[in-house]
């Protein structure tokens, strides 16, 4: 599928947008990086994605599609080569469960955090992740997705990469090696996995966006 013709409409400061740029990455997919300002949306964004109105939207041979998740799986059907999600029916419907646990649950609580130092927000927030940390004890293995990254690593991208950067901004720290070591041994090794690593926003970058977020002066 050499001519194919792939962009992707997305912003440096998205985690979902950092999904499907992994999952290209993954794939080995070449493909336009069309960088977005979320304040003032293009009008091909809006035309692309009339109904969220936002990014990441894929846009393949003319078709778009929208949704980080549904745009992984998509990816892994059309472009073989490196598996995203297992061959396996039953370990492909529990992948899609974790996936979709971590958008319901973990960002909901996870996003709180910096932006409300309440305990009862912080502790709603540990709470999920111990249910990350508990999973990672029973399967044993480096990553969700096995030995090799899959769909949950990369839909928890967000826990990886983003959440640590939110903390310091907001110079709280609750996702530590103490509290959650097979957690925060995931997350070194999955950020600094080469198809993740050359895929992340500078990290000085989103320091500054989320210090100015949380309203902090340098």
């Amino acid at each position: 599928m050499a001519d194919d013709e792939v962009k992707l409409y997305g912003a440096m400061v998205s985690p979902f947008v950092c999904r499907v740029k992994i999952a290209l990455n993954m794939k080995e997919i070449k493909y336009e990086n069309l960088e977005e300002d979320i304040i003032n949306k293009s009008a091909e964004l809006l035309k692309y994605n009339p109904v969220h109105k936002k990014v990441p939207v894929l846009l393949h041979n003319g078709n778009p599609i929208s949704e980080s998740i549904v745009i992984i799986e998509y990816i892994d059907d059309v472009w073989k080569g490196v598996p995203i999600l297992p061959q396996d029916s039953y370990e492909k419907a529990i992948a899609r469960f974790w996936a979709k646990f971590l958008d319901d649950k973990c960002l909901p609580a996870l996003r709180v955090v910096g932006s409300n130092g309440d305990e009862k927000v912080i502790a709603e927030a540990c709470e999920q992740l111990q249910v990350l940390e508990n999973e990672l004890k029973v399967k044993g293995t480096k990553f969700f997705g096995g030995d090799n990254i899959g769909l949950v690593d990369i839909a928890a991208v967000f826990i990886a990469y983003w959440l640590g950067i939110r903390e310091e901004a907001a110079g709280i720290k609750t996702f530590t090696k103490e509290k959650f070591p097979k957690l925060t041994k995931w997350a070194d090794d999955f950020v600094n996995s080469q198809v993740v690593n050359h895929t992340l926003p500078p990290r000085e970058r989103m320091v500054a966006f989320y210090n100015k977020m949380f309203g902090k002066v340098n």
